[in-house]
């Protein structure tokens, strides 16, 4: 692996391309070392910031199922944005500051679950938890990428001599019918 430093830089007809060890594509939070700390640090702290109006939600008397509607509207969405991109590359330390800020917005809409185990408190909240959620949605979203986007199973319909590179030859593969709905028009 090359260290970034020897990398030489990109030049186009319009100048020289920064090189930078973080950038924000599309609302994720991407760096250099293919880790998700710089977008999990930020989504927490995102996520802390409104966690204060629900708290002033809270003392200004808003009933619970109204803050937890708040919740699940305005905090809960910057939590699981683009999900499926970064759930399974997440140490179980960043699904733990994830959780943490759905359990601290459970303790401000229910008083009463503190002192509760995590499990409890979902449970009181009818809440699931964040990682099961981003399981959830991970599956459905492979489930219906494979079976809708007719791209993704295109390399499985080249001819075989199309998978091969100079010097190796890729193993006969059986090629996989894929089951695309009618709809769809092929080129």
């Amino acid at each position: 692996m090359q260290c970034v430093s020897s990398i030489p830089s990109l030049s186009t007809p319009a100048g020289t391309i920064q090189r930078v060890t973080t950038f924000k594509l599309l609302g994720l939070h991407l760096d250099a070392s293919l880790s998700w700390t710089t977008h999990i640090n930020t989504i927490v702290s995102k996520a802390n910031k409104r966690l204060y109006f629900l708290k002033q939600l809270k003392r200004a008397g808003v009933p619970p199922h109204q803050l937890l509607h708040f919740y699940t509207a305005v905090i809960r969405p910057v939590l699981e944005y683009a999900s499926p991109v970064w759930h399974y590359s997440i140490t179980r330390g960043q699904s733990y500051q994830l959780e943490s800020i759905q359990k601290r917005a459970v303790h401000i809409t229910f008083s009463d679950t503190r002192g509760m185990s995590y499990p409890n408190v979902l449970f009181v909240a009818n809440l699931n938890s964040l990682k099961d959620r981003r399981d959830r949605l991970s599956r459905s979203f492979s489930i219906i990428f494979a079976n809708q986007i007719p791209a993704y199973t295109t390399f499985f319909h080249l001819p075989t001599t199309l998978l091969s590179f100079p010097g190796y030859v890729l193993p006969h593969l059986s090629l996989v019918q894929s089951h695309q709905p009618k709809s769809f028009n092929h080129f």
